[in-house]
């Protein structure tokens, strides 16, 4: 009987804060909110330069967009650029086909060169920049981060027309990418 009466009081003061922390939210002006979401902003801003300088970072894309502008939805854990160190991975797949890397696409391995990172604290996003060198060819990548973590990444390749990832950004521990085998 007195764990009950304990786990009720425990439950009943969970549901008051819960039901307080709500009315101080209704209570704020419009102008507060925007004034907090700036500050949120502001502070992901922050966070997604320690992550970028890290080079520790996985673009999980949304959609794929072709050289010829048509858009396709994707499944963001098949279709990523993954960028770890000295490393990256670009990846395109289906769950409907299998594909050169079983997962129904392409899968490029390599490494990274000409890391660059531009700051643009007025619009609060980054462009980034690097190369990578795979065994099916070397690709240019030019990615744009915001502080809401939507990123879009042009790949360009030796080939004409590129490809667009268009997706969010997750820290390499917090993806749930899973990388098909490297295609020949």
């Amino acid at each position: 009987m007195k764990m009950k009466m304990v786990s009720l009081f425990w439950i009943l003061g969970f549901f008051w804060i819960s039901v307080n922390s709500n009315s101080q939210d209704s209570k704020l002006s419009r102008h507060e909110k925007k004034e907090v979401e700036k500050a949120q902003m502001a502070l992901n801003f922050n966070i997604l330069d320690s992550l970028l300088n890290a080079k520790r970072f996985v673009l999980e894309a949304d959609m794929l967009r072709n050289k010829y502008g048509e858009i396709v939805n994707v499944v963001p854990t098949l279709n990523f650029i993954k960028v770890d160190e000295s490393n990256g991975v670009l990846q395109t797949g289906s769950n409907f086909s299998m594909g050169y890397n079983g997962v129904g696409g392409v899968t490029a391995e390599g490494s990274l060169g000409g890391w660059k990172i531009s700051k643009n604290a007025k619009k609060l996003n980054y462009v980034v920049q690097f190369s990578l060198l795979t065994n099916l060819g070397n690709y240019d990548v030019s990615m744009t981060v915001s502080a809401n973590n939507h990123a879009v990444a042009t790949i360009r390749g030796l080939g004409p027309g590129d490809l667009t990832w268009d997706g969010h950004l997750v820290t390499i521990n917090n993806s749930g990418v899973f990388k098909g085998r490297n295609t020949y």
